[in-house]
């Protein structure tokens, strides 16, 4: 259930694993402009190629470099963003052109994918899973994996108490700056701790500059109040926030036609019930993460290529969720908990900029390039043992 990241990805690796997929999306087919970009990890491409996915068909570009800034415009240091000899350097890509990139190759596949399907209902008598569409139809398999997202119906069948998701506190906005030379070179990413407001953007090689930003909100705002700030509402409130920041951010503004809708951030600290007769949970439906921990993308990845490989090892469908789940939950909560934090950093306030001003100095002084989130893109998930 899901025709996402997380859901496309799974139907790939259960063929891959000697299983039929099939695949039901919520949305009709022509909303595959809904998102704006992302940054796929290492980790998440070599879990695409442990699957057969060509990552040279992919689309975007390389980013194999990442370099942290104070809002004052002072260097803190270089990472390396995962990437080395051994593995791919991570890609940002257009969210849209990574759907159609993955749906093209099911497609290929002859995996089945159907839209306009909301799931309202599911039952299992313990070796089927009957599942039930708001559109009255009805399908029937031998298990079911949500890959539904953040507000995932699944995820309340399996656990009707489940928790719902947390506010982090912070907006995401964005766009594509055109005619404007930043600093930076393609594919370096950088990333500006500012006084008010967090920044990150990257330059294409086609000369565009692609970038988001982090206002915070204290209350959740509703998805009527976020549908009510126009572009050019965002623009004053960007220009503003970072209009004491000795970094390319207001520049970045002013040169983008449209500005992406805002939208908020959330996270799960801990789902605690994965799976329940035959139903099972994967991506933000199991474990969002906060966009700032780089790795909503690439954990949905991971997530289908595992429970694929422990569907094909396991004796009986149990045994599979129980070991796709000891395989997962710790890293997966580690990687919401670091989200968090990272998150909890960008807009501190007056005094806790200082601080964590300071923190960061402390973290990233001397020569050393020790990456301190290296855990988060060093999995590797091993599809031949």
């Amino acid at each position: 259930m899901g025709g996402g990241i997380a859901g496309i990805s799974a139907a790939l690796a259960l063929q891959k694993a000697g299983l039929r997929a099939r695949v039901f999306e919520a949305r009709e087919r022509n909303a595959d402009g809904v998102g704006a970009f992302l940054t796929i990890a290492s980790n998440g491409l070599e879990a695409l190629s442990a699957i057969d996915v060509d990552l040279g068909a992919l689309g975007g570009f390389a980013t194999p470099t990442m370099d942290l800034f104070l809002g004052d415009g002072r260097r803190l240091t270089e990472l390396s963003f995962g990437a080395d000899a051994e593995r791919p350097a991570p890609r940002t890509i257009g969210r849209a052109e990574l759907y159609t990139a993955l749906r093209s190759e099911a497609e290929r596949r002859g995996i089945e994918i159907a839209y306009g399907k909301t799931i309202c209902a599911a039952t299992s008598n313990g070796k089927r899973v009957l599942a039930t569409f708001e559109d009255g139809a009805s399908r029937e398999g031998d298990l079911l994996v949500g890959a539904d997202g953040l507000r995932s119906r699944v995820r309340t069948l399996i656990d009707p108490r489940a928790p719902s998701a947390r506010y982090v506190g912070l907006l995401n906005t964005g766009g594509y700056a055109r005619g404007i030379d930043v600093p930076g070179e393609p594919g370096a990413m950088r990333l500006y701790f500012g006084k008010r407001c967090f920044l990150g953007y990257v330059k294409n090689p086609n000369g565009e500059a692609w970038w988001f930003a982090n206002p915070s909100r204290k209350t959740e705002p509703t998805t009527a109040e976020l549908a009510a700030i126009t572009s050019d509402m965002w623009r004053e409130e960007l220009l503003a926030l970072f209009r004491d920041d000795a970094s390319p951010a207001r520049a970045l503004v002013a040169a983008t036609a449209e500005i992406f809708a805002g939208w908020a951030t959330y996270d799960f600290p801990r789902v605690p019930t994965w799976h329940r007769d035959r139903m099972i949970i994967i991506g933000d439906a199991a474990h969002a993460a906060s966009p700032s921990s780089g790795q909503g993308a690439s954990m949905a990845i991971e997530d289908a290529v595992v429970l694929a490989k422990a569907l094909r090892d396991a004796d009986d469908v149990d045994a599979a969720f129980a070991l796709y789940e000891a395989a997962r939950r710790p890293r997966v909560e580690r990687v919401v908990a670091e989200g968090k934090k990272s998150g909890d950093g960008k807009t501190p306030g007056p005094l806790g900029r200082v601080f964590r001003d300071a923190a960061l100095r402390v973290i990233f002084s001397g020569k050393s390039k020790r990456d301190p989130w290296a855990f988060l893109h060093r999995e590797r998930v091993q599809w031949a043992e």
